[in-house]
């Protein structure tokens, strides 16, 4: 399993991005996926997770609102739309995969198995 995120960049604060992370392994689109960020000096932090279907979704308090996290399992591709950035929203992020789950939607990163390369987001004042 290989997940790959991209999308990243440099945007002021107000401005949107949105995060890919393509996904190779067959039974990828049956598992749950995640984003979560890491800030420089931080522990890793939950951001959104989404079933296998797309039907449920779990957000960190910080992003809830702001943030939509989607999948397209024909094109085997997860997304997260970040709108209304902040400062503090500036972190590597990465795309994870829990083959344990189908419809959990946890926060725990210990659960997500395989964890790709990050995308780095930098959100400017």
């Amino acid at each position: 399993v290989q997940l790959q995120a991209s999308g990243g960049g440099l945007v002021q604060a107000g401005g949107s991005l949105r995060l890919s992370c393509a996904a190779s392994g067959r039974f990828v689109s049956t598992w749950t996926m995640g984003w979560f960020r890491q800030a420089p000096g931080e522990e890793q932090e939950f951001v959104a997770a989404i079933s296998s279907t797309g039907h449920i979704t779990n957000y960190a308090a910080s992003v809830k609102g702001r943030f939509a996290i989607s999948r397209d399992n024909a094109k085997n591709t997860l997304y997260l739309q970040m709108n209304s950035l902040q400062p503090e929203d500036t972190a590597v992020y990465y795309c994870a995969a829990d083959p344990k789950s189908y419809i959990r939607v946890g926060p725990n990163p210990h659960r997500y198995d395989y964890r790709g390369q990050g995308t780095q987001v930098t959100v400017s004042s």
